[in-house]
């Protein structure tokens, strides 16, 4: 889908929007009627579009950033390094002030999760609810591990398939990334570890894995220091509602994961969509779009 940048100064218009933060370009793009839920996406560097969720549009005004250094929004001096949480808080901050809309509800996806559980721990106030979707508390060793172990029993259920060997090779050349090219065909041949049963629906999702783009990001700071996440002393902490939402087979932020963050966040609200990977709004929009509208009613 394509659209063109609006004229309107109504910041909630539907339609692309762009807005100048600390001198760097910051777009978005406004769609649907109703409370004002701002959606993160994830990668860090995958483009906003995977995550358009219609379903939701008939309930939820959602406004869909492109984060800065992603897409055409504009990029740090210091791209493609320096994109940490705090840098995309900063920009949420901003963003949400710019909107005007008073609270908002914050949902991020993946990587976005750990945006918005930054942003709601950091800059709770004006945020209604967050809703933290194939998210994590921690990165680093601990969920490299875990994914690595649900990596492998992927491949023992898809031995006999003739599309695992692009999904293993994808796997393979993640070290090796670093521009937009080997990142967009990266998260392309890997797409199918993505989904609860990708090949069984692949005449479904695959117009989806062919319009995945992504821009390389490299994941470290300014003074190139990895930006790992440990959230868990501070969960106890989060005084904003908050859904934790989980495909039943998402091998990289999965139900361990999702227990966990319901487990650390007060009063929190678990949902586990049973037949979804790492994309439930494609995978069982209707469950995905039930579970969001509840919290936020």
């Amino acid at each position: 889908m394509t659209s063109s940048i609006t004229t309107s100064t109504d910041p909630l218009a539907a339609g692309t929007h762009t807005v100048d933060i600390d001198g760097v370009t910051q777009r978005y793009h406004v769609h649907g009627t109703g409370p004002v839920c701002v959606a993160h996406s994830g990668g860090p560097g995958i483009h906003w579009e995977y995550l358009r969720m219609p379903a939701l549009e008939e309930h939820l005004t959602v406004v869909y950033p492109e984060p800065v250094g992603t897409g055409a929004s504009g990029r740090l001096p210091s791209h493609p390094h320096g994109y940490t949480r705090a840098r995309y808080s900063r920009f949420l901050t901003a963003l949400i002030e710019h909107l005007g809309a008073g609270e908002v509800y914050l949902l991020g996806h993946s990587h976005g999760g750990f945006v918005a559980q930054y942003h709601a721990l950091h800059h709770p106030d004006r945020i209604a609810g967050v809703i933290l979707y194939d998210s994590a508390p921690v990165t680093g060793p601990e969920h490299g591990a875990e994914a690595m172990r649900q990596v492998r029993a992927f491949a023992e259920r898809h031995a006999d398939h003739p599309g695992l060997p692009e999904v293993v090779e994808a796997f393979q050349n993640i070290p090796t990334v670093s521009d937009d090219a080997g990142i967009t065909g990266v998260a392309r041949g890997l797409f199918p570890a993505y989904f609860a049963d990708f090949w069984g629906r692949e005449r479904e999702f695959a117009p989806a894995r062919e319009a995945v783009v992504a821009t390389y990001v490299s994941g470290l700071d300014e003074d190139l220091i990895p930006d790992v996440i440990d959230d868990r002393a501070d969960l106890g902490s989060l005084s904003v509602p908050a859904l934790v939402l989980v495909g039943r087979h998402d091998f990289i932020c999965g139900v361990r994961w999702a227990e966990e963050l319901h487990r650390l966040i007060p009063g929190s609200e678990l949902v586990i969509l049973e037949n979804s990977g790492h994309f439930g709004h494609l995978e069982e929009p209707e469950a995905f779009v039930s579970a969001v509208t509840a919290f936020v009613d």
